[in-house]
C-alpha cells in the first residue's frame, strides 16, 4: 500500500460495490488503471471492506461493500439508496453540513468525531443524493 493520506479537497466519488466483491475491485483498479491502493478497512464481520480508498490518475475513490443492514429500505430503489455517496473533504465540516441543512437537505448523521481521524457527517440532498462532509481532526 502507499503512503496514507485521505483526499485533500474537492470532490471524491464513493462508491457502493456489490456482491462483497469491493476487493476484488480494487484489484482490478489496480491493473486496469494504475491505481495505487491507500487503505484498506474490513467491517467487524472480518469479510466485507467497511471503506477502502485509491488513487487513480492522480484522484482519490473511495469504495466499499454493500452494507444493506444500513439502508433504509423505502431507498432502496432511489439515488440515495444506490450505494453511490459524494464526499467533500472540506476546511470545516460542521459549518459545511450546517450550510447544507440551511439550504434545504436533510441531516442523516450529525457531524461527529470518527475513529478514522475525521469530524465526519452525512446529508441528503433533495434530490435524493447522499453526501458525506469531512475535515482532518488532526489539522492536516
Amino acid at each position: 500500500m502507499a503512503e496514507e493520506h485521505a483526499p485533500t479537497g474537492g470532490l471524491t466519488p464513493h462508491i457502493q460495490i456489490g456482491d462483497n466483491r469491493a476487493a476484488e475491485a480494487i484489484d482490478f483498479y489496480i491493473k486496469a488503471f494504475g491505481a495505487i491502493e491507500i487503505r484498506r478497512m474490513p467491517a467487524e464481520d472480518g469479510k466485507r471492506l467497511m471503506h477502502a480508498h485509491v488513487h487513480i490518475n492522480g484522484a482519490s475513490l473511495m469504495l466499499h461493500d454493500e452494507f444493506p443492514e444500513y439502508v433504509d429500505p423505502s431507498e432502496a430503489d432511489v439515488a440515495g439508496g444506490s450505494g453511490l455517496t459524494l464526499h467533500l473533504q472540506v476546511d470545516d465540516a460542521d459549518a459545511w453540513f450546517a450550510r447544507a441543512v440551511a439550504a434545504g437537505a436533510t441531516a442523516t448523521m450529525p457531524p461527529a468525531d470518527m475513529f478514522w481521524g475525521d469530524r465526519y457527517g452525512q446529508i441528503k440532498d433533495p434530490f435524493g443524493y447522499r453526501w458525506s462532509i469531512g475535515h482532518p481532526l488532526n489539522g492536516e
